[in-house]
Order: structure tokens, then C-alpha cells, then sequence
């Protein structure tokens, strides 16, 4: 049996490895065309990501329009449609094993719904039990204990049922408010020696590899 009936996974880069090879060369090319001449490093774009969030960024930081939002998006429709990401090295049996001993398994992320169902099917992963993307009213999204607080309501849990794993501050900020455990996906291609340094402060678990979530969940 698991020991958290619920695993709540964030999906880009804890569940698979979408940043360098899609996020980042997709927004390149947006401030491209959007900010000529401005310059983003992976490190940088991994550490505004960290702190605000994407959307945050785009807004806060790059200062972007709604008009100049919804080109970022269809750039970045237009990459994802041609790259499907890998997932990480022994997530797709966590996630088998979470769904055999009788648990569920969630899915809270900044990306959108078609695109995670998309990429689970592409690797023949079980879907997600919930998904709670992206959308417009930003109290439903993440780094709101909505989507917690949504998936315990309607699954008939408790707050210790409930761990989420994450590799970003929102998804900490999340937990937090929502009174649940969190664990850092270490195994993440974002790490930066800030963002260790903060997680290993802050989380409840900091896992090295997706050999140290099974271990938490079943024994």
C-alpha cells in the first residue's frame, strides 16, 4: 500500500524534462520576435521561473501585453506540438505502482490539460486521476491551495493523505497554504545551487532521484 493516497506530481520537470528542450528555445524565439536585442540565459530563465512562476515573468518581468501573452502562447503551441519531452528516468513506474496500491495520482502544473494528457499517452503513463492546468481565473491556479483543496474535497481525504512533489516554489507555496507535505523533485535538469539551498531550508523532503520518492511512498 502507499503511504500518501495521493501524489500530487507538478508536471514540467518533475515528471519530464520540458524546459531546456522546450520552454526555453520557445521563449527565445518569442522575445525574439517580441523584445529584439533581449537576451535570457537557461539559468536565468530557470531562476525567474523558480521565484514567480512563469506567467509572473512574462508579466512582471518582460512586461508583456495580453497581445504579446497570446503570441508567447502560440509560439510555444506551435514548438510543443512538434517536441514530445521525455520522462524522467522512474517516474512512469511510480506513477503505475501509486495507481496499483490503490492511490491516486494528480496532476498540478502551469502547462494545460491537452498537452500533459498528450505526453502521458505518448509514453503509454496511466492518465492522471485530476489535472488542474492552466486557465484564465488565476484563484484555481497554482500557487492557490485551490487545487489542493479541491482534490482532497472531492476524493473524501485528509491533509496527510496528500504529498505534492515539485521542482518550483510555486508548487511549495501551494502545499504550504494548503496544510500538505511537499518534496522537492531534485532530479530535476533546473538545478541551481540557490534553489538547492532553498528547497533543503523549506521542503519537507529534498529527493535526489525518483529512487528516493518511491522509497517515501511504498517502502
Amino acid at each position: 500500500m502507499t503511504n500518501y493516497k495521493c501524489l500530487v506530481l507538478d508536471h514540467d520537470d518533475t515528471s519530464v524534462k520540458s524546459t531546456p528542450e522546450i520552454h526555453y528555445p520557445s521563449f527565445v524565439n518569442t522575445l525574439k520576435v517580441i523584445r529584439p536585442g533581449v537576451k535570457v540565459d537557461l539559468d536565468e530563465f530557470i531562476q525567474y521561473n523558480f521565484y514567480k512562476g512563469f506567467f509572473d515573468t512574462c508579466r512582471n518581468v518582460y512586461g508583456m501585453t495580453d497581445e504579446e501573452m497570446e503570441f508567447e502562447k502560440k509560439t510555444w503551441e506551435e514548438f510543443v506540438a512538434e517536441h514530445v519531452p521525455d520522462f524522467y528516468d522512474g517516474i512512469p513506474e511510480i506513477i503505475r505502482r501509486q495507481k496499483d496500491e490503490g492511490g491516486i495520482e494528480c496532476v498540478v502544473t502551469h502547462s494545460f490539460d491537452n498537452i500533459i494528457l498528450r505526453d502521458y499517452g505518448a509514453w503509454n503513463v496511466p492518465a492522471p486521476d485530476m489535472i488542474y492546468g492552466w486557465e484564465p481565473d488565476q484563484s484555481r491556479v497554482k500557487p492557490s491551495p485551490f487545487p489542493i483543496l479541491d482534490i482532497i474535497e472531492k476524493n473524501g481525504l485528509r491533509k496527510e493523505d496528500v504529498i505534492v512533489v515539485d521542482d518550483l516554489k510555486p508548487g511549495l507555496d501551494m502545499a504550504r497554504a494548503a496544510g500538505v507535505k511537499f518534496g522537492y523533485s531534485g532530479w530535476s535538469s533546473l538545478r541551481l545551487e540557490e534553489i538547492e539551498k532553498y528547497m533543503k531550508e523549506n521542503a519537507d523532503y529534498f529527493f535526489e532521484t525518483p529512487d528516493d520518492l518511491k522509497q517515501l511512498l511504498f517502502g
